[in-house]
């Protein structure tokens, strides 16, 4: 019996690569005529294209692609990939994130090796780039080939990219703008910004000129000097010599794709572009010229880049830019940024990483550009992102000079021992997101609580690693938060000793109509006299929270307590949460068991997504995996992998 079961596997395997194999000849109806039950088994085994090609019919018959998609991710990437991911489009849009990049540069994976064939075809990348939003423009040497192709043979795909990215990202050692290997990234970026729907700019480049040129006309008024020499340098003579030469002496136009024109061309042959003397041999040139021909001006970059059969057109649009991010933003990169941000009116979004702590002096003159921006009625400026500032008091001198700021993330390294700024002020602030993250030794808890108080319309608030010195408790950050943050709906405390809190936190539910509540590594057990008991305590609040869909107490060390959550769901007012995550709680094999076998008689009233990865379940596979069979009926269960050897610190603080 077994024997003929495993030929029947082994001949529908057999059907499924022939398929695959020969779609073409098959085509989509083919596939389609199949029953509901075979369709699904075959997805795993069908091509990107493939799938992508058969996804709309499917979806027709009410039949989901998830499982081929979450299969092809799972077979490229690790299982924590995949989590989070409950859409058959989230699941598509992250293989395809994935892939594009390592196929349009050329990069490879066990993966993309195995599957070569299938994805280094002008088909997958035009696949690929209608699911994706964003574009990473590469300006390392071994890139510029084929950012070159994208604006010759693939110029259809680069037509596409204008209609699709919103996004911009550009990863780049120092960039020298004087360099012609770098004027293609500049085309594309202009083509993509200007000519594009692209408005957030991602930089990863500690480049003060390629800022400039990025900030250059494109929200901002501010102009800077060196970039303005840099772009009038021999740019006349250069783009005469450039537009009027073509090969064999034919003229070559000069003009812009017009949208019309662009639409025609997403289906015609690509027209291969005339091969101007700034993208040949940079030595060669400078052979012949003594010095390089710097050719910066988006218009006359666009003028040279066109195709040879596309119409002229007039001058080049400029984009806005509404969200900005700089990673590795050091010091000369962050005067530029101050200089153009009093009149940057259209920015929404700015996001600051440095390598490095922030400088005092760096951040008073973020403060006063700040200061500046807000003062203006057009300023539009609502979200603020910056890591790492050296001591705290410097997040409230950024607040209160950007007085529109409703969002604010700040990661805090203490590099001094303390802060020489004493004034404070008590004006409210609008800010409706606070998050912050902490790796000071002791935290200025009167500093915080101030902040607290002056947000009565805050609803979002993460606070992580925030340390008191030896005697003081948390107690004063909850309290504060039931008394004046009322509108409070998501709050997320991570790495913070809560041990002492259970009366506040209980409280704090009372109060506030939390919608996720996420005590991560808080030890929240750890001066419980009666665990189970104050467990249970925290349970019966939660209940008493209809709002509360998310739960999260991971990293607690709940261990054997584990079984009072199944208690969330008993009784006629069962709780509303639908994610609980209790990852990292050294859950043993049978208490899981424990757990499941509790959950079939309080049986959630709705699917549930329970989050059960980094626990030791091989400490007794077989129980463990009867554990999740039987919790599996109930929605969703993320687990992953555990190795009891590499985790002694975990076993030894339970015992």
């Amino acid at each position: 019996m077994n024997g003929g079961k495993a030929k029947q596997r082994n001949l529908k395997q057999v059907c499924f690569r022939a398929v695959r194999t020969h779609f073409d000849a098959i085509g989509p109806e083919g596939v389609l005529g199949l029953p509901t039950p075979l369709i699904t088994d075959l997805l795993p085994h069908l091509t990107i294209c493939q799938l992508d090609e058969i996804q709309p019919a499917l979806n027709q018959r009410g039949i989901s692609t998830y499982a081929g998609w979450i299969g092809i991710l799972l077979d490229m990437c690790r299982p924590e990939q995949a989590v989070g991911l409950h859409t058959e489009e989230e699941a598509k849009h992250e293989v395809m994130k994935w892939l594009f990049t390592f196929v349009f540069y050329g990069f490879t994976n066990p993966f993309v090796k195995r599957n070569i064939t299938n994805l280094n075809t002008p088909s997958f990348l035009r696949a690929a780039a209608k699911c994706l939003t964003s574009f990473t423009l590469l300006g390392s040497p071994a890139s510029h080939k084929k950012l070159q192709w994208l604006t010759a043979e693939q110029r259809p795909l680069l037509n596409l990219f204008e209609k699709r990215m919103k996004t911009v990202k550009i990863v780049s050692n120092a960039m020298d703008l004087s360099k012609k290997s770098n004027q293609t990234v500049l085309y594309i970026f202009h083509r993509l910004a200007d000519h594009g729907v692209a408005d957030r700019v991602l930089v990863h480049s500690d480049c003060p000129m390629l800022l400039a040129w990025i900030l250059y006309g494109r929200g901002t008024q501010y102009v800077s000097p060196e970039l303005m020499n840099l772009m009038h340098t021999k740019k006349a003579s250069r783009i005469s010599q450039d537009t009027s030469v073509g090969e064999g002496g034919a003229s070559c136009s000069s003009g812009l794709v017009s949208s019309a024109s662009e639409d025609r061309e997403d289906e015609a042959t690509p027209c291969k572009r005339q091969k101007f003397s700034f993208v040949s041999s940079e030595k060669e040139e400078e052979e012949k010229s003594g010095s390089a021909n710097v050719v910066v001006d988006p218009q006359i970059l666009c003028q040279a880049f066109a195709p040879c059969d596309g119409p002229s057109v007039g001058t080049c649009p400029r984009g806005q830019i509404e969200c900005l991010e700089l990673n590795n933003c050091r010091s000369d990169s962050l005067r530029v940024l101050t200089a153009a941000l009093p009149t940057f009116f259209c920015l929404r979004s700015l996001i600051l990483h440095s390598s490095s702590t922030f400088t005092d002096s760096d951040v008073f003159s973020l403060a006063k550009a700040l200061r500046r921006l807000s003062e203006s009625s057009r300023s539009s400026l609502t979200d603020l992102s910056i890591s790492a500032l050296p001591y705290a008091k410097l997040m409230e001198i950024l607040l209160n000079a950007s007085s529109k700021v409703k969002s604010l993330h700040v990661e805090i390294h203490t590099v001094v021992p303390c802060s020489r700024i004493t004034e404070s002020d008590t004006q409210e602030l609008p800010l409706e997101k606070l998050t912050i993250k902490v790796t000071e030794v002791q935290t200025d808890m009167q500093l915080f609580t101030s902040l607290l108080r002056r947000c009565p319309n805050l609803t979002t608030l993460h606070v992580a690693g925030m340390r008191l010195p030896t005697g003081s408790s948390q107690k004063r950050l909850l309290t504060t938060l039931s008394e004046s943050n009322h509108h409070l709906k998501i709050l997320h405390l991570e790495d913070m000793k809560l041990s002492d809190c259970l009366p506040e936190i209980l409280n704090l539910l009372k109060v506030c109509k939390l919608e996720e509540l996420r005590l991560n590594d808080c030890r929240l057990l750890e001066k419980w006299s009666d665990k189970e008991e104050s467990l249970r305590q925290l349970v019966t609040a939660v209940k008493k929270v209809p709002s509360l869909h998310t739960l999260s107490l991971a990293q607690n060390r709940l261990a054997r307590n584990v079984c009072v959550l199944s208690e969330l769901f008993s009784g006629s007012s069962p709780s509303s949460v639908s994610r609980l995550n209790i990852s990292s709680n050294f859950i043993q094999p049978a208490e899981l068991l424990e757990f499941a076998e509790t959950l079939k008689t309080h049986r959630p009233p709705h699917r549930l997504t329970l989050d059960l990865r980094k626990n030791p379940g091989d400490r007794d596979p077989d129980t463990w995996d009867t554990a999740l069979k039987r919790l599996r009926p109930f929605g969703v269960v993320l687990v992953e992998g555990w190795v009891s050897t590499h985790t002694m610190a975990d076993h030894i603080s339970n015992m």
